[in-house]
């Protein structure tokens, strides 16, 4: 089995799985942008999370030295740890609901904001709860100033969220009334503004549909300007979430859930992985991390394939009804939803492996997510284009508070006596 030995090892694994946990919410936002169903894609998503588990245990949990203390993964699965393997299963039902609940904070709340703010959540509750799990290998008087940069962060994000609706909010009023409800008709609509007749913006063309899909090139398409009235009316009638006309609030309490959800598993699957509460019977190894993570990972997939199934036909925000045949038939999407599932499944590996050398309060520095996401929010969908002055200054506080929270917990790494 592979271990990781030296705290810049497992610094290293922090930042890969920074970039991977950081891009996969924007694949989904993608996605559900282009008008994929939530629901086929995350049956695509997390069979590929479950996946990357499976290749994780078998390559990873298999080379090098197997001892009695670690085991290599096959070893273990016949050992008598069922007490260890219920904290994984509970980790891994935990991670796939805020998951879940995530990708439809993701339509609602734009991809910046949710992550900021479930991340923040995670990092305030769950760095404190690995802080004292880990037996305070962490230096506090480094890690906590840290945590409160990520709470202060926290009502950052929901300023940005707010004062961004707004924004969007005061240029939809540009629109005549009809058009605001999306019950006008898409080419007397579009028509009209190539017009002028309603709306002065230029550069918005006909909408996209199946034949004038970005992944089709079979004609140029000129879209909207981001940030522009046009531009919201064209993305909502793409989209597989409408979500003009719906509270802000609905994507704040979104959020909320994922963040909690997200907040409490890696502490349980510290505790699988590490048994303070010596609940393992007497000689039994504690569980490595690749079998942990195994566990971890079907049950996450199990959750979410019975949530998925019953959203296909009792649909969730207003979506179509879906069935297991229309969902064999999508393949329009699903590689890079499968790719999505992969960069998650491998991000929450390495954040594990680094945790259980580092101590997993500083490993939930990759909670840092919200920086690539951000990045990633901007380049491919024109978040906060042509915005107030008020959204930029409260985008740009957050984002400064973020990289200080992220600097502070990274210098709080301690390190674990690794088992002999």
């Amino acid at each position: 089995m592979y271990v990781i030995e030296s705290k810049t090892a497992a610094i290293g694994c922090m930042i890969l799985s920074l970039c991977c946990l950081g891009s996969w919410p924007a694949i989904l936002t993608l996605l559900e942008r282009r008008g994929r169903l939530p629901q086929h894609t995350f049956l695509d998503f997390t069979t590929a999370n479950l996946l990357s588990a499976i290749v994780i245990a078998f390559t990873l949990g298999e080379v090098g030295k197997s001892t009695f203390q670690t085991p290599d993964f096959t070893i273990q699965l016949l050992q008598d740890n069922w007490p260890s393997v219920l904290l994984a299963v509970v980790g891994g039902v935990l991670l796939s609901v805020g998951n879940l609940a995530t990708q439809y904070a993701l339509a609602f709340a734009g991809l910046p904001v949710t992550e900021v703010i479930t991340a923040s959540i995670t990092v305030v509750i769950g760095t404190t709860l690995n802080y004292f799990l880990d037996d305070k290998i962490n230096r506090a008087e480094v890690l906590f100033p840290g945590v409160g940069c990520f709470l202060i962060a926290v009502f950052l994000g929901a300023a940005v969220h707010y004062s961004n609706a707004a924004d969007v909010k005061a240029k939809l009023e540009s629109l005549p009334s009809e058009y605001k409800a999306g019950t006008h008709r898409e080419g007397d609509f579009y028509s009209s503004i190539r017009k002028g007749e309603d709306n002065p913006e230029k550069g918005l063309s006909l909408p996209l549909t199946e034949e004038t899909d970005l992944e089709s090139h079979e004609q140029p398409v000129e879209k909207a300007k981001a940030g522009t009235a046009g531009f919201f009316v064209e993305l909502e009638n793409k989209r597989a979430i409408k979500v003009f006309g719906k509270s802000i609030m609905i994507g704040l309490f979104l959020t909320l859930v994922a963040g909690t959800c997200l907040s409490l598993f890696s502490p349980a699957f510290n505790l699988a992985t590490n048994d303070q509460w010596s609940t393992l019977p007497k000689g039994v190894p504690k569980l490595v991390v690749y079998t942990a993570f195994f566990y971890f990972s079907i049950a996450g997939f199990l959750i979410a394939l019975i949530l998925n199934l019953i959203f296909l036909y009792r649909p969730m925000a207003g979506l179509a009804k879906s069935s297991l045949k229309k969902y064999v038939k999508d393949s329009k999407g699903r590689s890079w939803a499968v790719f999505a599932g992969f960069l998650c499944g491998f991000g929450n590996g390495l954040q594990f492996m680094g945790g259980q050398a580092a101590g997993y309060a500083a490993a939930d520095s990759v909670q840092a997510l919200p920086l690539v996401s951000t990045f990633w929010g901007i380049i491919l969908f024109g978040e906060y284009r042509r915005s107030s002055r008020r959204t930029y200054v409260l985008l740009v506080s957050m984002l400064l508070m973020f990289v200080a929270a992220v600097a502070i917990l990274m210098a709080s790494s301690g390190r674990r006596g690794h088992r002999k």
